[in-house]
């Protein structure tokens, strides 16, 4: 389960942003009322599909509030670690072909 104190609708927000402001084509679940429960998928520069996800609570590290996202391509079989917004739209968008 996600840390939903963690996981607020800014949170959400400033993860669109990044997405956006790193030129990735990204939609979101629609679960804005629980924000804990909303996902995004997201395509890389190279037509890869990618799911974002809030950490779960035992992920979250106090020291590191930002970092609360995790993303997973399955056509790469790679997993992020837990990041924050602006580093997991990075990653995505850098991905090695």
């Amino acid at each position: 389960m996600a840390a939903f104190a963690h996981i607020t609708p800014a949170r959400c927000t400033q993860l669109g942003n990044a997405l956006t402001a790193a030129g990735l084509a990204w939609k979101d679940n629609g679960n804005q009322a629980r924000p804990g429960l909303l996902t995004y998928t997201v395509t890389d520069p190279h037509g890869r599909r990618w799911t974002i996800a809030p950490a779960t609570s035992n992920q979250i590290v106090p020291s590191r509030p930002a970092n609360l996202w995790q993303a997973t391509c399955t056509d790469a079989y790679h997993r992020t670690s837990v990041m924050s917004a602006q580093s997991v739209a990075a990653r995505i968008r850098e991905f090695p072909s």
